[in-house]
């Protein structure tokens, strides 16, 4: 698996973002009928890491898992094993009736350990600093939460804005809360499932919702960091670990 580098230190999106659980056989015949109008981006397949931030109390996360209209996130996102110098990604992530918004800045992990110890900003201004920023004194006392990992590819459609990922072996984990030790953690699948995801700023063209219909694929709520946290709630009612 390649490691991805973005190249833009800032980016902010505005889309809506489907998402279909699907069966080793489904993610098979989808690959094989998107051929022609979707191609693989040029990382290929690559291991993602997005470390959830929330207060003491789980306001965040709790939030998000009654699926209110409006909700919002912040997580530091590495692709692959991070280091000290290697670029992380601070996001600011809200979902207001359906749609997804997402303030987007490059940073690195000691840097953004500064910006929530509250020392200065983390991108040096500007409008998106400002909302993350504000974000972070919102809640206070934010801090990591949850670890949520997986094997993404990424599709796009070329002179459109069409975008899909699939999502293999999603896990997660609540202890080294740290983007720079492993890529290890718990299922959040059954073996062989895998998360579809169809990120769109307007309409799903036809022939993608042909290919759907055909091959049984059909639309789920799925939150990666809110069956971790539903998870671990379990393993904690019955005494696990």
């Amino acid at each position: 698996m390649t490691m991805a580098v973005v190249e833009n230190p800032v980016v902010v999106m505005k889309r809506y973002e489907l998402k279909y659980k699907i069966s080793r056989e489904q993610e098979e015949f989808f690959r094989e009928r998107v051929k022609g109008h979707m191609e693989i981006d040029k990382f290929g397949k690559s291991s993602i890491a997005s470390l959830y931030y929330d207060t003491p109390e789980y306001r965040l996360i709790s939030r998000s898992i009654e699926k209110p209209e409006f909700k919002e996130k912040m997580r530091l996102r590495s692709y692959g094993i991070a280091t000290d110098d290697s670029p992380v990604f601070l996001e600011l992530k809200r979902k207001a009736y359906g749609i997804v918004y997402k303030r987007r800045v490059q940073s690195t992990i000691p840097l953004v350990k500064k910006f929530f110890d509250g020392e200065g900003d983390i991108c040096g201004g500007g409008q998106i600093n400002h909302e993350i920023t504000y974000f972070r004194d919102l809640y206070g006392n934010l801090a990591p939460a949850c670890l949520i990992i997986y094997d993404r590819t990424a599709f796009f459609e070329p002179d459109g804005d069409l975008r899909l990922t699939i999502d293999n072996n999603p896990r997660y984990r609540t202890k080294d809360l740290d983007l720079r030790v492993s890529m290890d953690g718990i299922s959040l699948l059954p073996e062989g499932y895998s998360i579809l995801e169809i990120k769109v700023q307007q309409a799903m063209p036809l022939w993608l919702t042909a290919i759907l219909d055909e091959a049984k694929i059909y639309k789920c709520s799925f939150s990666k960091v809110g069956e971790a946290f539903r998870a671990q709630m379990k393993k904690s009612y019955y005494g696990g670990i």
